[in-house]
């Protein structure tokens, strides 16, 4: 029932932080930032150094926020998987589709999102048991392809990433979007100290995929 719990606690908020970060100390204040803002899923990315350390002090952090779920992203193999679940990650996200990380994640009980272009990889994934699936590059494809996916692929959860901001984000979720995941226009403030304006942009998001909602009721 944990995978379904943390499957719910994504889509429920419906934004997914991409925290990406020169060093471990920024990395959690910039997911410290988002929670705040009501962003409720934070995805590491192994592009960070020590990334699997992030995670774990961030598991730690938030033990006591029952609603914030850490996960892993950039993951490409199943040994990087397995790392990133034993310190605490809750979902797994990858830039492309990988057999051996599904199996894992599927074994974990663990959500695994792929990336994925085509009606083609999309199937495979599928057929491998995935939960949601990571349209990227999200700015390649446009809120449109979203559409014309579902036609044949009605059952596909889709979060696309690469591309969202908040202009566009509500016609993602209109387009039949579960989650967006939104990594440089949200967290683009660290770079210059300015936390408090990443909180504002989370509220930003929530407050627009909310309305996209409603407006789909």
């Amino acid at each position: 029932m944990e995978k379904l719990k943390v499957l719910n606690k994504v889509t429920e908020c419906g934004v997914v932080a991409v925290v990406r970060a020169d060093s471990k100390e920024e990395a959690i204040l910039i997911s410290d930032a988002c929670v705040k803002g009501g962003i409720l899923a934070i995805e590491i990315t192994f592009t960070i150094r020590d990334a699997e350390s992030v995670i774990k002090e961030l598991a730690d952090h938030f033990a006591n926020h029952s609603e914030v779920v850490i996960g892993a992203g950039t993951v490409l193999d199943d040994t990087t998987a397995r790392m990133a679940i034993l310190a605490g990650a809750k979902f797994i996200v990858s830039p492309c589709f990988d057999k051996q990380t599904a199996k894992l994640c599927h074994l974990y009980q663990i959500p695994y999102m792929p990336g994925c272009m085509t009606i083609t990889e999309m199937k495979h994934a599928l057929e491998h048991g995935v939960d949601i699936i990571k349209l990227f590059p999200g700015d390649t494809l446009g809120p449109g392809f979203v559409k014309a996916v579902k036609a044949p692929l009605p059952q596909v959860n889709v979060m696309p990433t690469g591309g969202v901001n908040l202009d566009n984000v509500e016609q993602w979720i209109k387009n039949g979007c579960v989650a967006v995941g939104v990594g440089g226009n949200l967290i683009a403030p660290a770079k210059t100290g300015e936390y408090e304006k990443i909180t504002e942009n989370a509220r930003q998001y929530v407050q627009r995929v909310n309305t996209a909602r409603e407006g789909l009721q």
